[in-house]
């Protein structure tokens, strides 16, 4: 029986060099703008006693540990294969998506802790000075939201940062609001009531970052992958009859691979075969999937029957 190997990998048409520069731009100014805020927001949330600010410095410096490790994680992926590492370390991307979500998780925790406990001992906050500095988080969390906006698709940590930058935005205009109140008021439970708000947001953006990051980390098919569509696509190539042995995960998160077994029609030419695999790799870029192992056979396996296997 005939039996093929073949193996190329493409750069795909969405994560080229100027897309990751440009990533890489984001994350290292968006990783100093909030961490100056960061040290602001702390050090005024103590001096004016409100647990809002200091709620939302604590989200703010999650997010500072996100972006510097989704950093971390861009430069690590880039480092060349090795005999021990195959692939490189690409796969440090989806280890830092998951470390962020696990980070949000504990800031939830915390958070929600000193809410329940400033409920039963409620302390005096000036809600104006709150109101100003919270107004500043808004213009810091939006211009730092903006970086990631064009390249949010390509890649789940930019992602997950895009989304907790401008949930942060949100976050603080409800502190602004909850300041204004408190100052003509005198509500000193809302300030409480924004911190149990915040913790609320964050776990609001991080379910789906933690079961993408878990999802990835075990090798399951990427979000946003439909494998039938995939499937049906490989079978509408010329000269292929079937597909099996098909298998999709995410070498980094940016990047997805494919292993599959065509079954292809009897009599074709060396020549024919590659312009096969040519045409089933540009399908493939297509759907987002850059680094493709396609074996080839005259018949289908006795040992596999099924698409996946």
């Amino acid at each position: 029986m005939p039996h093929e190997h073949d193996h190329q990998d493409h750069a795909g048409h969405n994560h080229g060099p100027v897309v990751l520069t440009s990533i890489n731009r984001a994350l290292i100014i968006g990783a100093g703008l909030n961490a100056i805020y960061v040290v602001v927001e702390f050090i005024l949330g103590f001096y004016y006693n409100s647990l809002a600010l200091i709620a939302d410095a604590g989200h703010n410096l999650s997010d500072v540990a996100s972006l510097l490790l989704s950093l971390l994680a861009f430069r690590l992926a880039k480092v060349r294969q090795t005999p021990s590492f195959t692939y490189g370390y690409r796969k440090s991307t989806v280890l830092a998506s998951l470390t962020n979500a696990v980070i949000l998780l504990i800031t939830i925790g915390a958070i929600l802790w000193e809410s329940f406990q400033r409920f039963r001992h409620p302390e005096p906050v000036a809600g104006g000075a709150v109101a100003w500095v919270a107004g500043f988080g808004i213009l810091v969390n939006s211009a730092s939201a903006l970086l990631f906006y064009r390249d949010k698709e390509h890649d789940l940590n930019v992602k997950g940062a895009y989304l907790h930058l401008a949930a942060d935005a949100l976050v603080s205009l409800g502190v602004v609001i909850a300041g204004i109140i408190i100052s003509y008021t005198g509500w000193v439970w809302l300030d409480p009531i924004i911190g149990i708000a915040v913790a609320v947001v964050i776990m609001g953006s991080t379910w789906n970052l933690l079961t993408d990051s878990l999802r990835l980390s075990m090798d399951g098919v990427p979000v946003g992958i439909d494998l039938p569509e995939v499937l049906a696509d490989l079978r509408a190539v010329t000269g292929v009859q079937d597909v099996h042995h098909v298998h999709v995960w995410a070498m980094s998160t940016t990047e997805n691979a494919l292993t599959a077994h065509l079954v292809l029609q009897p009599g074709l030419t060396d020549e024919q075969i590659a312009t096969l695999k040519h045409d089933a790799r540009h399908r493939l870029e297509h759907r987002n999937i850059s680094h493709a192992t396609l074996e080839t056979e005259i018949v289908a396996s006795d040992d596999c029957k099924t698409e996946i296997c």
